[in-house]
């Protein structure tokens, strides 16, 4: 539990207060100095960063065999490619067995205090099935990382808080799968963390919330509609003035729940094991986090000019550790229509939504045989107006089964009426459909709404690390 309105005891060494002075450059930059020059500024820092990573870091990763001269010569690739040759991604070399037996050993313990050499961190994805995916950070890196975040999202009200030394340090609690050194690194006498460990019954995540009393708050999507439902019950007794959403798509109807609880709209953090790819402005639009990754894009369906929706390609010219270089990742991102440039003074792109992985594309036939795709967005929305509580999705593009719950009939027909309504909209064949109860959800697995059937899923998106 973090220190409550005292000073802070803790003994800092040289190292703490260099942390920290990276944490508070980055802050500095996230909050103000990125507004600064518009696009033109934006693209001078990408070409920099772009260059750093082919000239110093590139030549340090023994995959690229001494680094290449134009981002286009880098094949893309994906987690398999990378898991492959684990060692020679990182510019440690470390194995890969190595850094599974580290983060394995830490899950186990719930002790995330151990490092490897030079003080890297491992972290595994959030994936409730199939491979893992593994990243590793060091502490330069999870500096950047939080005074990012924070640049970004604080309030003005938490931002005066933080800089006040007459009112008690700013509260921030993380309810995640794994604690990392961060917390300890960054926390100060204006700025304190509470680790609540997911991995663990929900009264314990209540008690734990409720006694850190924080006002920022930062959970995956699906907790946080839990502890809502606690709160509007009246059983957590805390008033967040900030609220972030991570490691799972935030659904509108989940947004709502939570602003009814407690009067503030959700942030949300796109976070995954490539690093931090987006995250909202004040205005509720989520930006890419193109000030340190270049994103391209393979489209699925139309353009940016017509808001079509792709699949990113992401280099991220931050990471020093572990290079992300032209990975291409299984999440389909929806853009706006062209020419709607945010107000709120960030250059970077906007997109509309994080439809979710590409497994959650679902598949389905046309009366003439052709393949038609049916995107998430549309299936939960359609689910939104059927009413269920909880549901979720398994798919084959001869076949579906939709769990709910709860289940009986008046909701089983809901939802096969609103399905066949959405089926006949974007002129597909519903599929043979299959209502069933829904199973319950063990806490600190990742929600997934809808996936490929008799396939193993891969999820990519990782806890903020």
């Amino acid at each position: 539990m973090p220190e409550q309105d005292g000073a802070d005891t803790r003994c800092r060494t040289p190292r703490d207060a260099t942390l920290q002075a990276i944490a508070a450059a980055r802050f500095v930059r996230a909050r103000w100095v990125d507004r600064i020059g518009g696009a033109a500024s934006l693209e001078r820092r990408q070409r920099r960063g772009l260059e750093r990573l082919l000239r110093e870091r590139m030549p340090r990763a023994a995959h690229y065999r001494g680094g290449l001269d134009r981002l286009g010569d880098a094949p893309v690739v994906d987690k398999a490619t990378v898991l492959a040759d684990f060692s020679g991604f990182n510019v440690r070399g470390i194995p890969l067995d190595t850094a599974l037996a580290e983060a394995r050993a830490a899950e186990a313990s719930r002790d995330f205090r151990g490092e490897l050499p030079g003080g890297v961190t491992v972290g595994l994805s959030s994936g409730t099935s199939g491979r893992p995916g593994v990243f590793l950070v060091d502490p330069a890196e999870r500096m950047r990382w939080a005074g990012t975040v924070l640049g970004r999202l604080l309030d003005r009200r938490s931002l005066v808080q933080l800089v006040q030394p007459w009112l008690p340090p700013l509260r921030i609690a993380f309810a995640l799968r794994a604690n990392s050194n961060l917390y300890e690194s960054v926390a100060s006498r204006r700025l304190s963390f509470a680790f609540v460990d997911l991995v663990a019954p929900f009264e314990q995540i209540r008690q734990g919330v409720a006694g850190a009393r924080p006002d920022v708050l930062v959970a995956p999507s699906s907790l946080l509609v839990e502890l809502a439902r606690a709160g509007l019950r009246g059983e957590l007794g805390i008033e967040p003035r900030l609220v972030v959403a991570v490691a799972e798509v935030l659904d509108d109807a989940d947004s709502e729940l939570v602003e009814s609880a407690w009067g503030v709209r959700p942030r949300r953090v796109y976070q995954a094991t490539e690093g931090l790819l987006a995250l909202d402005c004040d205005r509720g639009r989520l930006h890419l986090n193109e000030q340190s990754i270049v994103v391209e894009s393979e489209w699925i369906d139309g353009s940016e000019v017509v808001g079509g929706r792709f699949v990113p390609i992401v280099t991220d010219f931050d990471r020093s550790t572990q290079l992300i270089v032209r990975y291409r990742l299984d999440d389909v991102l929806r853009m706006p229509a062209r020419g709607q440039r945010c107000g709120c003074g960030n250059p970077a792109r906007v997109i509309d939504a994080v439809e979710g992985r590409a497994d959650e594309v679902i598949e389905a036939f046309a009366p003439d045989g052709r393949v038609v795709r049916v995107f998430p967005d549309a299936v939960r929305r359609a689910m939104t107006t059927a009413s269920t509580a909880e549901w979720g999705i398994r798919w084959a593009p001869d076949a579906i089964e939709v769990a709910i719950d709860p289940l009986d009939p008046e909701h089983a027909r809901a939802v096969r009426g609103v399905l066949a309504r959405l089926f006949e909209t974007v002129g597909a064949v519903l599929p043979e459909l299959d209502v069933v109860a829904l199973a319950p959800r063990q806490l600190g697995a990742k929600q997934v709404r809808i996936a490929r059937a008799h396939a193993a899923t891969q999820e990519e998106t990782a806890d903020v690390v």
